[in-house]
């Protein structure tokens, strides 16, 4: 709060000139008396006063003296006063240095801004984008309503819920209209719906979504390592090994509960990608025996054979992934083993998020043993995301720039890569080449060629 005061207030005094007249003025809820002290060196002929509430740290004793000095010596003024509320008395608009103020106020954002992610996952759990998209596409819904259908206990949820959908909408993620209530003036409330981004986070007809992705990033197993960034850029190391002494990919064999949280969120979020994929890409028409490296519990070899039956799919992934895979998928077949070892065999090679989880020397030995498991016109097809050099303000650069990040906070080497980084990767590997087939929900879908 001191810093936080500290800015505000130096603004302040900036522009407000209502002190000039003052002798006598009451910080009311002063704290620490920083903006009380900031005032009165800037005007001393002004005798301040901290009013807050009494408190058992040392540094509140401190200003409980002062505060009575200062009460004792105004004992017989009787000087006039005046309250002076921040924020209700402002002077000058016009001359404001508004980029500024806009850069201050952006600044609070970022610093608030666990607060967007969290209310938009609690949402999310509480089922809030299911309520409204299964209203219809031209519904508007109260928090109240919403509410209601949530089953709440709580008396106050309605109004909380309001907050929580508010701040949603001031990001365009709900939208939101004012309506009067009952002809009452001044009475109204809000009523909310459906924004495009919205979608995602309700279920969709197979009953997939987002929110069980973003669950997984806010765990806290995923969380408590970001504490250990800041070290690891100085010292070196990984910050979720340094947690936990162990592999991010070994974890979930290590910890039941996480393991089904992140099994539940990539099956969602592949299966939201995989969809858009099997859209735009026809290079799977061709191929009698793909594998699908790093495929975990078969969700996307699953969903390829299914539209292109005759493909016979071999799921590949460690052992422990294995065993929780699917064994009805028709057409499919589960195969344990290490990847960076060898590969099964197959026409094609199919990779989605593998390549971003590691180093690029762990990628040029699995890329070499793919080159080896496929036929002189095989392919490794491989499905990334593509971060630019120059960095861009553009929800698809922020996107991959957040995966960039996570996977350094992750994985040991692992990183989003550009065009560049890619074509070193494939020629180093052996293959003449890559081409970018189509673009599908914020990623590539290449084919290393040889």
């Amino acid at each position: 709060m001191i810093n936080q005061t500290t800015i505000v207030t130096k603004k302040d005094l900036e522009c407000y000139k209502g002190f000039e007249d003052i002798k006598r003025l009451v910080d009311v809820g002063g704290g620490l008396d920083v903006s009380i002290n900031l005032i009165t060196s800037k005007y001393p002929h002004i005798l301040g006063v901290i009013h807050c509430l009494r408190d058992k740290s040392k540094s509140f004793i401190s200003v409980l003296f002062r505060y009575h000095q200062l009460q004792s010596s105004m004992a017989n003024s009787e000087n006039k006063s005046k309250l002076i509320i921040d924020g209700e008395v402002i002077n000058n608009k016009e001359s404001l240095e508004m980029e500024d103020e806009e850069a201050f106020s952006y600044a609070s954002q970022l610093a608030n801004s666990i607060v967007l992610s969290m209310s938009l996952q609690s949402a999310t759990e509480l089922g809030v984008f299911d309520i409204l998209q299964k209203s219809g596409p031209a519904s508007q819904l109260s928090a109240k309503q919403i509410a209601t259908q949530l089953c709440c206990k709580n008396p106050e949820a309605a109004s909380m819920l309001d907050r929580v959908l508010g701040l949603l909408a001031s990001y365009n993620i709900l939208k939101c209209s004012v309506v009067p209530v009952d002809q009452t003036l001044g009475s109204f409330q809000r009523l909310y719906s459906m924004a495009p981004v919205a979608k995602f986070f309700a279920s969709d007809s197979g009953g997939f979504s987002l929110g069980p992705y973003m669950a997984l990033i806010h765990d806290n197993v995923f969380l408590r390592s970001w504490s250990q960034l800041k070290d690891a850029i100085r010292e070196g190391g990984i910050p979720f090994d340094m947690i936990y002494c162990t592999h991010a990919f070994e974890y979930p064999g290590l910890d039941p509960r996480f393991n089904q949280v992140f099994n539940t969120a990539m099956i969602n979020q592949a299966t939201i990608v995989m969809k858009k994929v099997l859209e735009c890409y026809k290079g799977f028409e061709d191929i009698k025996r793909l594998v699908d490296v790093g495929g975990g519990l078969g969700v996307s070899i699953n969903l390829i054979t299914s539209k292109y039956p005759h493909i016979q799919g071999i799921n590949f992934d460690l052992p422990h992934v294995i065993e929780h895979a699917c064994l009805s998928y028709p057409g499919v077949e589960h195969v344990g083993g290490d990847m960076f070892k060898s590969v099964p065999k197959g026409d094609a090679i199919f990779m989605k998020w593998i390549l971003h989880d590691w180093s690029d020397e762990q990628c040029l030995k699995l890329l070499k043993n793919c080159y080896e498991a496929t036929p002189d016109d095989g392919k490794v097809i491989v499905v990334e995301a593509v971060l630019s050099i120059i960095p861009e303000s553009n929800a698809t650069w922020k996107a991959v720039s957040q995966l960039d990040v996570l996977m350094m906070t992750q994985n040991p080497g692992g990183k989003e890569r550009c065009e560049q980084d890619f074509k070193e990767l494939a020629i180093r590997a052996g293959f003449s080449g890559i081409r970018y087939e189509c673009y599908a929900r914020t990623f590539w879908v290449m084919e290393f060629f040889k």
